[in-house]
């Protein structure tokens, strides 16, 4: 895909994220809306993994540590054919595998997720075993800036460049909002880059809405040969709906039908725009 197809592909997900947040009465909407479009160039144009060749021990990974988040991986891997999109009718029903967090009783979830602190962790896992077995396949996780407290991250971290993983793409979603405020005001981990680099990693930064930058961040990879890789993608949570920006009621706020509407309204028309 190109980027204009990307860009329209990521504003359709906004809208079905949206859609399903609403019909379940639950969600994270704004950590759903800041990370898609990182989602969307992972899947659509970066990663090797699709429904066909999930079970081949040769496919790339991609895990989300922000399991919280899990409305825009469910939007994806629908996409992509992983599952009927319909089943996302059911998103935190009763009975139903579509909870509030990655399971992997969802076809296309690597692992279940959603105690922060636990993707990296296991994505330095799997990539040591890939280096170990002499695998090519990539690992790639998802961060939210939020988690970053977590000591788990931190062990990782320098588990990963002694053992010189450059087929680990950790990626910081950097909205700068969690659950009670912002991330500076709540537990500052700044500065992000300073910290990975001293502990072995190679870092860039992106802006995290843009599919040029991110398509050229994943294409430069291994940024350094012989070092973890870690992307800092600056997002703006709730990205897309003007009045969910920047908003930290919307980390896990469920639009009413009005909302809904103004919402929808707003994404129509920039998706109009686009085509």
């Amino acid at each position: 895909m190109n980027e204009r197809e990307l860009a329209i592909k990521s504003n359709i997900y906004r809208q079905r994220i949206l859609k399903y947040i609403v019909g379940a009465n639950a969600g994270h909407t704004g950590g759903s809306l800041s990370c898609i479009d990182i989602l969307n160039v992972l899947y659509n144009y970066v990663l090797n993994v699709d429904p066909k060749n999930f079970g081949s021990p040769d496919r790339d990974r991609y895990i989300q540590s922000k399991g919280h988040c899990v409305e825009a991986l469910f939007v994806v891997l629908a996409d992509k054919g992983f599952f009927p999109e319909s089943d996302l009718n059911t998103l935190c029903k009763y009975k139903s595998h579509y909870i509030g967090h990655p399971t992997r009783k969802v076809h296309g979830v690597e692992q279940n997720t959603g105690a922060l602190g636990h993707g990296l962790p296991i994505s330095v896992g799997t990539a040591l075993a890939a280096k170990l077995d002499k695998k090519k396949f990539k690992v790639y996780t998802l961060l939210g800036d939020g988690e970053l407290p977590e000591g788990s991250n931190w062990e990782a971290a320098l588990t990963a460049a002694h053992y010189k993983l450059d087929n680990l793409c950790a990626i910081i979603d950097k909205n700068s909002l969690q659950i009670t405020g912002s991330t500076a005001d709540v537990c500052n981990t700044e500065p992000i880059d300073e910290k990975f680099e001293s502990f072995g990693w190679a870092v860039q930064h992106v802006n995290g809405h843009s599919i040029k930058e991110l398509k050229q961040a994943f294409g430069m990879l291994p940024l350094v040969k012989g070092k973890p890789n870690l992307i800092i993608a600056h997002t703006v949570k709730g990205n897309g709906v003007s009045f969910m920006e920047n908003q930290v009621k919307w980390h896990h706020g469920v639009p009413d039908k009005v909302q809904y509407a103004d919402a929808i309204k707003e994404l129509e028309s920039a998706l109009s725009i686009l085509r």
